[in-house]
């Protein structure tokens, strides 16, 4: 029998400290990682959370939220706002993600988090984007998974949103499920805006080819 090979995923293990490390030999105390959930959904806030963690501090079993069960997220969530050197999360709704633009909205909401830190961080590890701060600053293509400042954050994000999702909205709104589907443009999420039509918390701009489709059925 031949030997048996690892596939490139069991090989590979990423050192989610490493950029960290480097950061604190250059003579970073306080990295705050800040990422975003919500942004590509048709309804609520997009939420932004910033989180600094202590230094050489590692938590077991952290990734991208996307790739955790609930469970693991509310135990990790538990866990790393426990132990944060600082932590905060800050919210825009969905008129001014149509005022601004969803990505005007996502930096500012980033933005937001990170002046709402009780401890002024000394650099920014950000998923992806980059904020009108005046600190040194890092964009990482898909941080939260290379960078364990930035999957906390991404963490905290997902659980106070899908919590918001969960209880405070679906209470507002049940008829649109959105303690399933959480607020992401699903067929059982259309159906509901199909026969009930948009709330004040749907973004409108996310909606204009719906709105046209629903236009142009009632004209012919």
């Amino acid at each position: 029998m031949g030997a048996k090979r690892s596939s490139a995923s069991e090989a590979e293990v990423i050192d989610l400290l490493a950029l960290e490390r480097e950061a604190w030999s250059a003579g970073y105390e306080a990295i705050a990682g800040i990422d975003e959930v919500g942004r590509g959904c048709l309804f609520g806030d997009v939420v932004a959370a910033a989180v600094i963690l202590p230094r050489d501090w590692q938590l077991e079993g952290i990734n991208d939220s996307k790739k955790l069960s609930e469970k693991k997220r509310e135990a990790l969530y538990e866990d790393i706002i426990a132990n944060a050197v600082a932590w905060s999360v800050a919210h825009m709704d969905a008129k001014a993600i149509d005022e601004l633009n969803i990505k005007q909205a996502t930096r500012l909401a980033m933005k937001i988090a990170v002046e709402q830190l009780k401890i002024a961080p000394d650099m920014l590890f950000i998923d992806a984007e980059k904020i009108q701060v005046e600190l040194p600053q890092k964009s990482l293509i898909k941080g939260d998974a290379t960078s364990q400042s930035i999957a906390a954050a991404s963490i905290i994000a997902k659980v106070t949103r899908d919590r918001l999702c969960s209880k405070e909205w679906n209470e507002l709104y049940p008829e649109y499920g959105i303690a399933v589907h959480k607020g992401y443009g699903t067929k059982a999420h259309y159906a509901a805006l199909d026969e009930y039509g948009p709330t004040k918390m749907h973004r409108r701009t996310f909606l204009k080819k719906w709105e046209e489709t629903k236009t142009q059925l009632t004209l012919f």
